[in-house]
């Protein structure tokens, strides 16, 4: 798969998105004419972490590895072998992930971006994964597109995808995989047709046939109101309901609810707000329409809404998956065949490696 056009093709040569020493590293070994093999060895300290980016990986060795004759390129992808885990595998704390083996002056400015593919597509497969994980079995959205800059959806999407989510939500989350975006009414229709959520709904069906309608109902912050009203008005063609009340904010619906409640357990999407809507629906026939909920979701708290056995058909998850961190460090573990390493790090081979490019 091509992942990067000329021009970035061209910047990852010439050592543009590389830290300065490493490109001062490989300006000395040309000099020297040190074409030594070395092992680079690769690893990540998060227990469970799920590896993604290996592809993206082998791909920046292919356009990447070589050196300049004059305004030449020359490719040296030939004599790199790289052994590693592969995407969806999970990982162990300090455990080898990825041996790079070849002359290092070939890849010595790579470091930086190779280490920064693995670390942000398996932030994003690992968080996913836990989320997915914590959910039980029901769907994992990833709408994360908004908490980062759109140059990130392509890869991001691809790691969600890894990592287990049953749906993304652009077309470039999609663009690295055969899947298809997928989404709800957004607030912003709403408010475009004066509030009327039942008009906007009506809309989303006369401009998109055969897409599931799922709409959103605390535009008035009456969720339970909202949905029995969608629910009766659009009958069949109403697949589901989304609750993404602000964290800030209390339902309309729960503001008389008992005394024995803590009142910061009325915020936001709550579990009291889903089993209403829930009953409210059933009460009137609705049983076939779904809830989904989002607003604020991390695995934790998808954890807690399971273990309370609340009545939620699918989860979207948005910037808890693309923050954390995940970091790779990588370090050479032999030079001509001979161990040799920082202090504290050896070689260690993985017997679940595989030979990803000979």
């Amino acid at each position: 798969m091509k992942y990067w056009d000329f021009q970035i093709t061209e910047k990852i040569r010439r050592g543009y998105f590389s830290a300065t020493y490493f490109n001062r590293t490989k300006k000395i070994l040309e000099g020297e004419n040190n074409r030594n093999v070395a092992v680079m060895q690769l690893f990540q300290k998060n227990e469970g972490s799920v590896m993604c980016g290996v592809e993206e990986v082998i791909e920046l060795f292919r356009i990447g590895a070589g050196y300049w004759e004059g305004e030449e390129w020359v490719s040296k992808f030939d004599e790199i072998k790289i052994e590693s885990l592969t995407d969806g595998d999970e990982l162990h704390s300090g455990e080898s992930v990825m041996h790079i083996t070849g002359p290092y002056v070939y890849f010595a400015h790579l470091e930086s971006l190779y280490l920064g593919i693995l670390a942000r597509r398996t932030l994003v497969a690992s968080n996913t994964k836990r989320a997915v994980n914590a959910a039980g079995g029901k769907p994992v959205i990833f709408f994360a597109d908004r908490f980062d800059h759109f140059f990130n959806q392509e890869g991001d999407g691809y790691a969600a995808h890894i990592g287990g989510a049953a749906g993304v939500c652009t077309q470039a989350h999609t663009a690295w995989w055969n899947g298809i975006a997928s989404g709800t009414i957004p607030h912003s229709l709403i408010a475009m047709n004066g509030g009327n959520t039942i008009k906007a709904a009506e809309l989303f069906i006369k401009y998109n046939k055969g897409v599931n309608l799922i709409v959103l109902v605390d535009f008035e912050n009456d969720c339970v109101k909202t949905s029995v009203e969608a629910a009766k008005a659009l009958g069949e063609d109403l697949w589901g309901v989304r609750l993404d009340t602000a964290q800030n904010m209390i339902d309309k619906s729960l503001e008389n609810q008992g005394s024995g409640i803590r009142n910061q357990e009325l915020y936001g999407v709550n579990p009291i707000l889903v089993k209403n809507v829930r009953e409210a629906l059933d009460k009137e026939g609705f049983n076939n329409v779904k809830i989904v909920v989002s607003g604020g979701f991390n695995a934790e708290r998808i954890k807690r809404f399971e273990e309370e056995k609340v009545s939620v058909d699918v989860y979207g998850v948005g910037s808890s998956l693309v923050h954390g961190q995940n970091d790779f460090t990588a370090d050479i573990v032999t030079m001509d065949w001979k161990r040799i390493a920082k202090t504290g790090r050896e070689f260690r081979d993985n017997p679940r490696f595989k030979l990803v490019k000979p």
